[in-house]
């Protein structure tokens, strides 16, 4: 009995230290793997080739690659960086190997302002004398858009134009909520402040209307002006166009209105790329992607010591308590305001180009940016340059700057705060959950009553309406954050109080609009942000850095696994359910009443 024991301890043992050995030998397969995956050997660019810019997927302000992405990413939803695309298009313009541009357009997702810089940079390519060819089975208006500075454009014969106006659509939750017996109790600053309104209401308000009706109209007339001029065709005439709902017209309609050259298949438009740099018939076209450029080097300059930084800050603006429950891209005060002291501190860099790209977020975290930007002001020049959004708390981090540059498509402004408050007591009721407990103040149990699932261990929402006396200390609180806001727009653009009031008050504003209200300088991308930097600066010569430094594969890598390894220990000590609700509990109890967000987006 002894010796089959000992014999089945060894054999367990081996097959223990066999699994072990097992599992490091293909770990290091999976790496050897992902690695080469995720390398960018240096691409050779052949004589003679073409640039191809894809605008169908998603576009962010830079590319972020996940070493997991190759096993997990939805393949079929490309996602391109704009710095990416703008760089590839600089480059195309100053080598001699690239003949022209090939456009690839699609259903693109992004914002407005998005495109302008695409457009921009398409227009200088054109100043080289190369050709433009765009091509698309169906484009969008983000779209043909940028399609339309082409000097020909083609759509598959069963194609389509999805031209017909811009449009916002906002789903009304009151009674849903009402339903299900919550109700949402809400204390805000500002006429126009409508991130509330689809908790509280069941349809627009006027005053959201009214600021709705001004900012699409000033995009689309944007749209229309850039496309009129490009394609030759009026104002008047594109906007009949467009009432037509050109999506569902027959593609020959779409040529004969002009609004593009040609009805072609792929292989056609490749023939007729071929016969354009007078290629014979079996040759292949050399075609180059934007991410195959970002390895080949760009035109040489002189460059200096000095150093201006690109400091991106894309997403909604967020403490850092619990990062999990936000999206993949926010803005922690922690990091920004750590990233700001560094290049505070760096003497190499001279300046500073703050790239916000932002809906608002955190009225909190907004304020500990406000003054590590405003710290750094003191030192160096900073100029901000908004992206698609930079509203509410977007605006609030920027408005400390020396400059501040916009598109005109840019949804900025928004200033003012709110504060929402669920109220979960018919819920409670009806599920059958009641509270009781202990307090020596009358507040001291403020939003401690929190309806939980028992059996799942999740913490929903607080169980109990918050009284007259404390609604009246949340409504002060929110009002006091809003004087602070003033304040900071007041002291960074050089107005009084009443005059930032009155064009504030939440209201949402195009980049062209606020031009003229003096809440932007100037109307123009990251180059001409770069450009006043430098000025502000007095230097001349000098290379840009991108920050927050992207993380090489095995960073990334690495960080991915231990955050996954730290999760799963937590998870197996505390036990899943006790870990989620713990986490919950944990937003909840940290979360910031002063919200200074723009819930507006414009659709199609």
């Amino acid at each position: 009995m002894k010796s089959f024991f000992k014999m089945m301890f060894a054999s367990t043992l081996g097959v223990i230290i066999a699994s072990v050995i097992l599992s490091i030998f293909s770990f290091v397969i999976f790496i050897g793997i992902a690695a080469s995956l995720g390398s960018s050997p240096a691409y050779n660019l052949q004589e003679g080739s073409i640039l191809k810019v894809s605008l169908e997927g998603i576009i962010n302000e830079r590319e972020n690659e996940n070493p997991f992405d190759f096993l997990f990413h939805d393949s079929s939803l490309k996602t391109y960086g704009l710095n990416d695309i703008l760089s590839a298009i600089k480059k195309a313009k100053d080598n001699e190997k690239i003949k022209g541009i090939y456009l690839h357009a699609g259903y693109t997702i992004s914002g407005y302002a998005s495109m302008e810089p695409i457009r921009k940079a398409l227009l200088d390519f054109k100043e080289s004398g190369k050709f433009i060819i765009a091509y698309g089975e169906h484009f969008n208006h983000r779209s043909y858009y940028v399609a339309s500075v082409a000097h020909e454009i083609f759509m598959n014969p069963q194609g389509g134009l999805d031209f017909r106006g811009l449009a916002t659509s906002i789903q009304f939750n009151k009674g849903i909520l009402e339903k299900w017996g919550v109700e949402m109790q809400a204390y805000k600053v500002g006429t126009y402040k409508s991130a509330v309104e689809p908790y509280i209401q069941d349809k627009m308000s006027d005053a959201n209307r009214e600021q709705v009706t001004a900012f699409l109209n000033d995009i689309w007339g944007n749209l229309l002006k850039g496309i009129s001029e490009s394609r030759g065709i009026s104002v008047e005439q594109l906007n009949r166009y467009a009432d037509e709902c050109l999506i569902f017209a027959r593609p020959q309609t779409v040529l004969d209105y002009r609004l593009i050259d040609g009805l072609k298949y792929g292989d056609e438009v490749e023939t007729y790329l071929k016969e354009k740099l007078e290629l014979k018939a079996g040759d292949k076209l050399k075609i180059a992607g934007v991410k195959d450029l970002k390895t080949v080097p760009g035109a040489k300059k002189k460059i200096g010591k000095d150093k201006i930084a690109l400091l991106y800050a894309d997403g909604d603006i967020v403490d850092d308590a619990v990062p999990a429950f936000y999206s993949e891209s926010s803005i922690t005060a922690k990091e920004y305001v750590k990233e700001l002291n560094r290049l505070k501190e760096d003497e190499t860099v001279k300046a500073v180009v703050f790239r916000v790209n932002s809906p608002g977020g955190s009225g909190y975290a907004s304020e500990q940016i406000w003054h590590a930007v405003n710290e750094l002001q003191k030192v160096k020049p900073i100029v901000v340059s908004m992206g698609d959004y930079a509203a509410s708390g977007g605006y609030y981090i920027a408005c400390g700057a020396n400059r501040i540059i916009a598109e005109p498509s840019t949804l900025t402004g928004s200033i003012g705060v709110f504060g929402l408050i669920p109220n979960g007591a018919q819920l409670a009721k009806k599920m059958g959950a009641t509270h009781d407990g202990v307090s020596t103040n009358k507040h001291a149990n403020f939003a401690d009553d929190v309806l939980s699932i028992p059996l799942l261990g999740i913490g929903l929402l607080p169980a109990r309406p918050l009284n007259s006396e404390e609604g009246a200390l949340i409504q002060a609180y929110v009002e006091r954050f809003y004087d602070v806001f003033l304040s900071r727009v007041s002291e960074g653009r050089g107005k009084t109080k009443e005059e930032i009031d009155a064009i504030g008050q939440g209201r949402v504003w195009t980049g062209n609009q606020a031009l003229e209200l003096g809440l932007v300088d100037e109307l123009g991308g990251i180059d001409l942000a770069v450009k006043a930097a430098a000025e502000l600066a007095e230097i001349e010569d000098y290379s840009i850095g991108e920050y927050p430094e992207q993380k090489d594969f095995f960073q990334s890598l690495l960080e991915e696994s231990t955050e996954s390894v730290s999760e799963r220990v937590s998870q197996t000590f505390m036990g899943k359910e006790t870990f989620v609700q713990k986490r919950i509990l944990n937003a909840w109890q940290n979360y910031d009443y002063r919200q200074a967000v723009m819930e507006v987006r414009v659709k199609n």
